[in-house]
C-alpha cells in the first residue's frame, strides 16, 4: 500500500430527520390530538488519532466521508432515532484544516493516539405537528424538515511524531543506520531515493524517523525529499547524516543545511548532531580530520559503521544520552 501523508476529503454530517403529521386515536374517540413526533438529529464527524502512520491510505479509494442521517418521527410523540456518529481515523501528528464551509479556516492537531475531536455538525431534527399545538391550534397541520448536516472539504497532513529524525543526502546510509539501530526493516539499496517514504523505529523507547533523502534545491519541489521536510518540524534532534564517500564532506553538509533553512528557519534552529556513516570505508587518519572540522564548527560529531557490531552499540549509547538530555 503506497504511503499517504496529505489528502483531501469531501466529509458530510448528517442531516436531521423530518418531523411528521400525525394524529392520536384512541379507542372509542374519533379525535384525540396531534401525535406526530420530532425528527432525530443527524450524526457529528469527529477525527480521531490512531498509531499507524499508513492509515490515510484507505480514504484513496473512497474521499467522501459522511455521517448517518437522523430518522423521521414516529406516531405516538416518538421522536427520529439520532444519526450515527463517524469517525475520520487519521494518523496521530496529523494537521485538519477544514478548506470549506461555514468553519472554513479552523485547524486542529492531534498530537496523542485517541485524541478525538468534534469537526463537524450534524443537522437539528425537524417538528413533528405535536410541537405545534396551542389553544388556538386544537390540530395543526405544520411540521419542519430536518436540517442539512454541515459538509466539508478536509485537508488532512500528517506530521510525523519522532524524537529524532535522520536526515542527509541520498545514500548516505540512514535506512540502513536505522534498521541497525531498531527492530525496523526499511529498504535499503545503492542507489538514490531507495527510501520513498518514512520508516520509523524504536530506541530505548525513542522514535526514530529516517526521511527520505534531500538533494540541493529540495526546499523547492527537487526530488523526494522536499515531500517529507514538514515531518522533522517536530523532531527534538536532527541526526544528519554524511557518508565518508563524499568526496567534498563539508559541501555536502552544506547542501542539507541550506534546504533545512530554506524550508523552515524553524528546523535550521534544532539541536544537530553530525553522523559520520560508513567509516570501515575510510582509515583513521580521515575519520579523526573530519571529527575535527565538525568540532571547530561547534557541532557535536558521531561516527559509525553498521557492519561493526561494537560502533553501533557506542551511537545507540550516545544518541540516548542526548535524547536523555532534552
Amino acid at each position: 500500500m503506497a504511503f499517504v501523508d496529505e489528502i483531501t476529503l469531501r466529509v458530510n454530517a448528517g442531516a436531521g430527520g423530518d418531523g411528521v403529521v400525525r394524529w392520536l386515536h384512541e379507542k372509542g374517540k374519533e379525535y384525540s390530538g396531534p401525535a406526530g413526533g420530532n425528527g432525530g438529529k443527524g450524526g457529528d464527524v469527529y477525527t480521531a488519532a490512531v498509531r499507524d502512520i499508513n492509515r490515510l491510505a484507505v480514504y484513496r479509494s473512497s474521499s467522501v466521508i459522511s455521517a448517518e442521517n437522523g430518522d423521521a418521527g414516529q406516531s405516538k410523540n416518538k421522536h427520529g432515532a439520532d444519526g450515527a456518529d463517524t469517525d475520520v481515523m487519521v494518523p496521530v501528528g496529523s494537521l485538519i484544516t477544514i478548506a470549506s464551509g461555514a468553519r472554513k479556516g479552523r485547524t486542529y492537531e492531534l498530537l496523542k493516539e485517541d485524541a478525538r475531536i468534534k469537526i463537524l455538525f450534524g443537522g437539528r431534527g425537524g417538528l413533528g405537528n405535536k410541537y405545534f399545538k396551542g389553544s388556538r391550534n386544537t390540530r395543526p397541520m405544520q411540521f419542519t424538515h430536518g436540517k442539512a448536516g454541515e459538509a466539508a472539504e478536509v485537508k488532512v497532513e500528517l506530521r510525523l511524531i519522532a524524537d529524532a529524525g535522520l536526515i542527509g543526502l541520498p545514500n548516505a546510509g540512514k535506512s540502513s543506520l536505522l534498521n541497525a539501530v531498531t527492530a525496523a526493516h526499511a529498504k535499503v539499496g545503492a542507489y538514490q531515493f531507495t527510501t520513498l517514504e518514512p520508516n520509523l523505529g524504536e530506541l530505548h523507547g525513542y522514535i526514530l524517523a529516517d526521511i527520505p533523502g534531500l538533494i540541493e534545491g529540495a526546499s523547492e519541489g527537487k526530488g523526494l525529499g522536499h515531500k517529507f521536510l514538514r515531518h522533522i518540524a517536530r523532531t527534538k534532534v536532527l541526526l544528519h547524516c554524511i557518508s565518508l564517500e563524499q568526496p567534498d564532506i563539508r559541501a555536502a553538509y552544506e547542501i542539507v543545511r541550506t534546504e533545512l533553512s530554506a524550508y523552515n528557519d524553524i528546523l535550521s534552529k534544532k539541536l544537530e548532531i553530525v553522523v559520520l556513516t560508513k567509516t570501515d570505508i575510510s582509515s583513521p587518519q580521515t575519520i579523526e580530520s573530519v571529527v575535527r572540522l565538525f568540532k571547530k564548527m561547534g557541532i557535536p560529531v558521531l561516527s559509525v559503521s553498521v557492519l561493526e557490531p561494537t560502533s553501533i552499540s557506542a551511537f545507540k549509547k550516545e544518541v540516548v544520552k542526548a535524547l536523555k538530555a532534552l
